[in-house]
């Protein structure tokens, strides 16, 4: 009798699991690269319990370039992409149908670097210097418009192509005097690498303003699964304010979660100069777009010759998934 009893109570503990599985929507997430202390905040919440608190089950997975993911987000593989906002744009311009739900860095936290022997401090010191420079690299793609802003004479700087892997050894071993690297990300790993600190010039400062850390669905999912989204951004927002306040347990959730990952202190860089990258607004979620930064990214777009005539701005973005 007590066995039947105790299969009888299992069978319900099985089941009550079963109903609260089934109680959790599912959400893919995908990001456009590999792992990297930018992901912090996805982490975070998911490491706290923020996403299962918002009755979420999140699965993330690194990518392989922006037009993958977005690719996998339209065939439906992916509800939620992780990537730089500039690429967003220039595919929605393009015609293809998703839209920026959140955005995290209205600037890309990226610079140039150059040896202590051959420094560029300000602008006008890239001319006469050389920089790697490979298709769809963020920091030379518009090096154009950031010297047209700081009156420099681009002609005088001297764009060497290669491919995306050699950027960075050609720049070790001084076949260019300069490369671009983003400086949450790339920067902490090469300086703690090379045990080198590099003289960095820090575009932002000087008006370079390319939207990056976003994230992006489908018009489809936007309508049919607004939800399911509100609750991610409320939880992954979160996210973010709590790897503000606290880089130690953010940095052991990225490392919890990444195979291989480098040393502790590479990854708190990161997940620092991440969070610190990510403003945070009176009155405003986290994430919220601004429109001025859509408009100037498109007019950036447009004087680099990678779009024609922008669309309307609601083609664009949402802030309508965020909350007040």
């Amino acid at each position: 009798m007590n066995s039947m009893i105790g299969k009888l109570v299992a069978t319900a503990a099985l089941g009550a699991l079963s109903l609260s599985a089934l109680a959790q929507d599912a959400v893919n997430v995908r990001f456009s690269w590999k792992m990297k202390g930018e992901y912090g905040p996805l982490y975070m919440a998911q490491e706290e319990g923020l996403y299962a608190k918002e009755k979420l089950a999140v699965r993330m997975g690194e990518g392989a370039g922006a037009q993958a993911a977005l690719g996998a987000l339209l065939q439906g593989q992916e509800d939620v992409v992780i990537l730089p906002a500039i690429f967003a744009l220039t595919a929605i311009s393009k015609g293809m149908p998703v839209k920026l739900i959140a955005l995290y860095h209205p600037k890309t936290p990226i610079g140039i670097i150059s040896f202590p022997d051959k420094p560029v401090k300000v602008p006008k010191d890239l001319e006469g210097k050389s920089i790697a420079h490979s298709v769809g690299e963020t920091g030379t793609s518009y090096l154009d418009v950031f010297c047209k802003i700081n009156s420099v004479d681009c002609s005088k700087i001297n764009k060497v192509q290669v491919n995306a892997q050699s950027r960075m050894p050609q720049f070790l071993q001084k076949q260019v005097d300069l490369v671009s690297v983003y400086a949450n990300n790339d920067l902490p790993l090469i300086e703690a690498q090379t045990k080198q600190k590099f003289v960095v010039l820090d575009m932002t400062q000087y008006g370079f303003a390319v939207p990056g850390l976003a994230a992006v669905t489908s018009d489809a999912l936007i309508a049919s699964k607004p939800d399911v989204l509100k609750r991610w951004l409320k939880a992954t927002g979160q996210g973010v304010a709590d790897m503000k306040k606290n880089n130690d347990a953010a940095t052991k959730a990225m490392i919890k979660n990444w195979s291989g990952a480098p040393d502790a202190a590479i990854v708190a860089t990161q997940v620092k100069v991440t969070a610190d990258s990510i403003p945070v607004s009176a009155g405003k979620p986290i994430g919220w777009i601004d429109e001025k930064v859509v408009t100037d990214a498109l007019e950036l777009l447009k004087s680099a010759g990678e779009i024609d005539a922008p669309k309307p701005l609601p083609t664009y973005y949402t802030n309508s998934l965020l909350g007040g």
